[in-house]
This record gives C-alpha cells, sequence and structure tokens, in this order.
C-alpha cells in the first residue's frame, strides 16, 4: 500500500485527508510541521510514495519550502500542494509536476490527485 506523507496542521483537515486517502487505499503518515516532514524524508525517503503539504503551515517552513526541500531529497517526489489562500502563487512557486487543491476540496478530488501524481512519467 503506497504511504503517503501528509503536513497539514489543521486537525479537522488532517483527519479528512486521512480518512480520504485510507479509503483510496493509501496509508498516511502525518507530519506535524515541514520541519518535521523534511526530517522524515531526509531518513526514510524511500518509504513514501508521494507528499500532500498544506501550503500555509506552523513553524518555519511553508509548503513551498517543504516541497522544494523534498524534491532535493527526492527529486521524483510526486507532491500535491492543498490551500485555502495561497493558490495564485503556485505558478511561481509551487515544483514542477506538482498538483495544487483548493480548499475546499473532497475525497474523490484528493484521491484522482494522488491517483494522478502517482502515475505521472515524473513519479518515481
Amino acid at each position: 500500500m503506497p504511504i503517503v506523507l501528509v503536513i497539514e496542521d489543521d486537525k479537522i483537515i488532517q483527519g479528512l485527508v486521512e480518512d480520504a486517502l485510507r479509503d483510496g487505499e493509501f496509508e498516511p503518515a502525518i507530519a506535524a510541521s515541514g520541519e518535521e516532514a523534511v526530517t522524515l524524508l531526509k531518513a526514510f525517503s524511500s518509504n513514501y510514495s508521494a507528499l500532500i503539504t498544506d501550503i500555509s503551515l506552523l513553524g518555519q517552513m511553508d509548503g513551498w519550502r517543504v516541497a522544494r526541500a523534498a524534491r532535493e531529497i527526492d527529486p521524483a517526489l510526486p507532491i500535491i500542494y492543498i490551500t485555502g489562500v495561497a493558490g495564485n502563487d503556485w505558478d511561481w512557486k509551487g515544483v514542477s509536476g506538482s498538483i495544487l487543491l483548493t480548499k475546499p476540496f473532497g475525497p474523490d478530488q484528493l484521491i484522482a490527485a494522488v491517483s494522478k501524481v502517482l502515475h505521472s512519467p515524473q513519479a518515481g
């Protein structure tokens, strides 16, 4: 079962993402902050099939920085950004081959996005 690393500091949305991933037959792994996610990726990058990151995060790293750091660790890691406010910046701040979901989104949209990035030519 593919493991998807999720960084979302809103507990309600985090729970919705976890439930959707499980229903879509993915295993969610949760990081509480961008810094924690990067630490996990450095130690266990081969464990994760994709990264879902909120753009606005607590701590020093926003989702844009997390995604760039993740791509330095694994250049082929599929990335999905989720946001309620920062979608306009995706064209110039987002990493190549990523997908942006604007909140609110439904479970089916999330699973479709994960499936899409996992089956794209860039996905490792």
